[in-house]
C-alpha cells in the first residue's frame, strides 16, 4: 500500500495563485471575474474537470448534468473544481474515423492538464476513443486523476423485444441483404435503437473501456455498468468529485495505480467480459504512456485461461441494464479473483485494494453473470494469431466467432479498399462462397486513414441467402466492439506499411488456426518475393496538419497506434516563471 502524502502541503496550483507576487495577483484576479471569494485560493486542492461533453458526440451528450454532479463532491470535500473542455471523439459522426483522433485527444488532454493550475482531475468520458485519450493524455502528465463515465444508455426495443445498438444494426443490415427483413421494417427499427442518453448498451468498445478503467483501477467501483440515466450514474459522479480531492491530499497517482498488475487484471477481465479487440489497442497505448511494457504476447497469455461469463450482447443476449441488476463489473472481477486469475492486492483509486472492492458483492442473476461451467467460451480471451501474413501479429476474439472456423483452409477473395468492397460486394458474378476467406487491404493506421471499423465485412448477399451467417475476414482495420463474427483484424504490418496483407491475391489459399495461433498465406517465399519487388503501395499519404502529423508518426496495430514521440514522456512540467506580461 502506498504511503499517503504529508497533508497540508504545498500543491501544484500554489505556483500559479500563492503568494502576493505580481503573477499570483495576476492569476487570482483573472479568475474572480467570475465571482469567487478571496479564500478559493487559501491552498485548497484546485480539481480541473475534464470534460469531453459534446453534441457532436451523442454518447457524451449528457456529461455537462454529471460534471455539475462531480463539483457538488468537491465542494464538499473542500476543493474547487474548475470545469475546463477538451477535444470530443465521437465515433459515430467523426469521419474519416474517430481513431485517427483518439492521439490528437490524448495530446489535448494531456497539455491542457499539464499547462493549467490544477492538482487533481476528474475526467468525463462514454464513447469509445474518448475515455483512452483521457487516460493517455492524463497518465503523460501524472498528476492524480479519477475516471468518471457516462454510462449505457437503456435497452432498445422495438417490437417487443430488445435490439442492441450497433449489433441490432449489423444484424438487421445482414437480414435486409438476405431478404428476411424489409427495408421498411430496418428503418421502423431505427427509433427504437438509441432511447436515452449514453453509449451502446452492449458490450461495445465504450462500455469495454469503461470495464477497462474499472479493471484497472482508475474509478470508483461499479462505474463502469451504472445506465447514463439511472440516479446512481450521478450518486458515482458526486462520490467521485469528493474522492479526487483526497486523492490529491495522499498524492495517489496514475504511476501508483496503473501497473503491470493492473493491466493483467484488466486484459482478464476483459476476456470474461467478452470485451472489444479495440481494447488491445488502447492498453497497448496507454501502457506504452505510463511505461509499463505491455505486449500482444500478454494479451494471449493471460487470455488462454478466462472463460466469458458475461452473457451479453454481442457474444451473447443481454445488454447492460441486466448486467447492472446483476451486480455489474465488480461480480465479474470477484469472479476472476476466485478462479485465482486476479492480482487482488493491485491499488486503485479508492486508495485500498482493488479486491477490497469486490470481494463482499453478490450476483443476482447467474444468466447474465454465469457460472464458469457454463461460460459462452471457456477461451475468452483475445486470440493472438501469427505466420508469414501477419508477422507482428492479428487479433480476434473467441467469443465473438464461430467455433466451426477456428481451423480452416479457404481461397482469398481480395478487396483492395473499402472503396473496392462496396462495389463488388452485392454482384451477383462475385467469385465467393462461404468457404472462401475474405481479405481487405489498407484499412490500417496509416491506409484508411486511421483504421476504421470496417473489418466486419457484411457477407455478400448471394452467400447470406443460403442462410449462411459468418465467414473469416482478414484485414489491417478495426471492427465495432458491438460487431461480431471470425473476422481476424489489426494485421500488423499493415499493407499500407507494406505488410505481407498486401501481397494477398484472389485464390491464394489461407490456413487459419485459431488453437495454434497461426495464420499462414499458402503462397511460396520465391512468389511472395517477386510480388513484393513488383508491389507499389497505392496510398497516397496525407501531408498536411495533423493528418500529415499522423500519418508520419503513428506506430503499427501491435504496438497500439500511438504516435511514436507520445510514448514514455511521462511527469515532464512546463516552467511557470515566466513572466508574460
Amino acid at each position: 500500500m502506498k504511503k499517503k502524502a504529508e497533508w497540508p502541503r504545498r500543491l501544484r496550483s500554489y505556483d500559479w495563485f500563492g503568494g502576493t507576487g505580481k503573477n499570483a495577483i495576476m492569476h487570482r484576479s483573472w479568475m474572480k471575474n467570475q465571482g469567487l471569494p478571496a479564500d478559493t485560493f487559501d491552498g485548497r486542492p484546485i480539481i480541473g474537470i475534464c470534460n469531453t461533453w459534446s453534441e457532436l458526440t451523442p454518447c457524451n451528450a449528457h456529461l455537462r448534468d454529471l460534471a455539475e454532479r462531480v463539483k457538488r463532491g468537491v465542494y464538499e470535500a473542500g476543493g474547487f473544481p474548475v470545469e475546463f473542455p477538451v477535444f470530443s471523439v465521437g465515433e459515430s459522426t467523426l469521419r474519416p474515423t474517430a481513431m485517427m483522433f483518439r492521439n490528437l485527444a490524448a495530446m489535448d488532454v494531456e497539455e491542457a492538464i499539464r499547462g493549467n493550475p490544477v492538482d487533481g482531475v476528474v475526467l468525463l468520458g462514454g464513447c469509445d476513443k474518448t475515455t483512452p485519450s483521457l487516460l493517455m493524455g492524463a497518465a503523460s502528465v501524472d498528476i492524480p486523476v479519477i475516471l468518471v463515465s457516462g454510462g449505457p444508455m437503456l435497452n432498445g426495443k422495438w417490437r417487443g423485444k430488445d435490439v442492441g445498438s450497433g449489433t441490432a444494426v449489423w444484424q438487421f443490415s445482414e437480414m435486409v441483404k438476405s431478404g428476411e427483413m424489409s427495408l421498411e421494417e430496418f428503418m421502423d427499427a431505427e427509433q427504437g435503437m438509441a432511447r436515452s442518453a449514453g453509449s451502446c448498451m452492449t458490450m461495445g468498445t465504450a462500455s469495454t473501456m469503461a470495464s477497462m478503467a474499472e479493471a484497472l483501477g482508475m474509478t470508483l467501483p461499479g462505474n463502469a455498468a451504472i445506465p447514463a440515466v439511472d440516479a446512481r450514474r450521478r450518486v458515482i459522479s458526486q462520490l467521485s468529485g469528493r474522492r479526487i480531492v483526497d486523492m490529491v491530499k495522499e498524492d495517489l497517482k496514475p504511476s501508483d495505480i496503473l501497473t503491470k498488475e493492473a493491466f493483467e487484471n484488466a486484459i482478464r477481465v476483459n476476456g470474461a467480459v467478452g470485451g472489444s479487440t479495440n481494447a488491445v489497442l488502447h492498453l497497448l497505448a496507454l501502457a506504452g504512456r505510463i511505461g509499463v511494457d505491455l505486449s500482444l504476447d500478454d494479451w494471449d497469455r493471460l487470455g488462454r485461461e478466462v472463460p466469458t461469463i458475461v452473457n451479453l450482447q454481442p457474444s451473447g443476449k443481454h445488454l447492460m441494464e441486466e448486467f447492472y441488476y446483476a451486480g455489474g463489473l465488480p461480480v465479474v472481477i470477484k469472479a476472476v479473483g476466485d478462479m485465482g486469475l486476479l492480482h487482488k492486492d493491485a491499488i486503485t483509486v479508492t486508495g485500498d485494494t482493488i479486491w477490497a472492492g469486490v470481494k463482499d458483492v453478490v450476483n443476482y442473476n447467474d444468466d447474465v453473470i454465469v457460472p464458469r461451467e457454463k461460460a459462452l467460451t471457456q477461451s475468452g480471451g483475445i486470440a493472438v494469431l501469427r505466420g508469414n501474413l501477419a508477422p507482428k501479429g492479428a487479433v480476434l476474439k473467441p467469443s465473438a466467432a464461430s467455433p466451426h472456423l477456428m481451423q480452416h483452409k479457404g481461397r482469398a477473395v481480395v478487396f483492395e479498399s473499402i472503396e473496392d468492397y462496396h462495389a463488388r460486394i452485392n454482384r451477383d458474378d462475385l467469385d465467393i462462397d462461404e468457404n472462401c476467406i475474405m481479405v481487405l487491404k489498407y484499412c490500417g493506421p496509416k491506409g484508411y486513414p486511421g483504421m476504421a471499423e470496417v473489418g466486419n465485412m457484411g457477407l455478400p448477399p448471394k452467400v447470406l441467402k443460403k442462410g449462411i451467417t459468418d465467414m473469416i475476414r482478414i484485414s489491417d482495420a478495426r471492427m465495432s466492439g458491438t460487431a461480431y463474427g471470425t473476422v481476424i483484424l489489426h494485421t500488423a504490418p499493415e499493407a499500407a506499411d507494406g505488410g505481407p496483407l498486401a501481397l494477398v491475391q484472389n485464390g491464394d489459399l489461407i490456413s487459419v488456426d485459431v488453437p495454434a495461433r497461426t495464420i499462414q498465406l499458402e503462397v511460396s517465399d520465391e512468389e511472395l518475393a517477386k510480388r513484393r519487388a513488383a508491389w507499389v503501395s497505392p496510398v497516397k499519404p496525407l501531408t498536411g496538419g495533423y493528418g500529415g502529423l499522423y500519418v508520419k508518426t503513428v506506430m503499427q496495430a501491435d504496438t497500439g497506434a500511438d504516435l511514436d514521440f507520445l510514448v514514455g514522456a511521462r511527469g515532464s512540467e512546463i516552467p511557470n516563471n515566466r513572466d508574460s506580461h
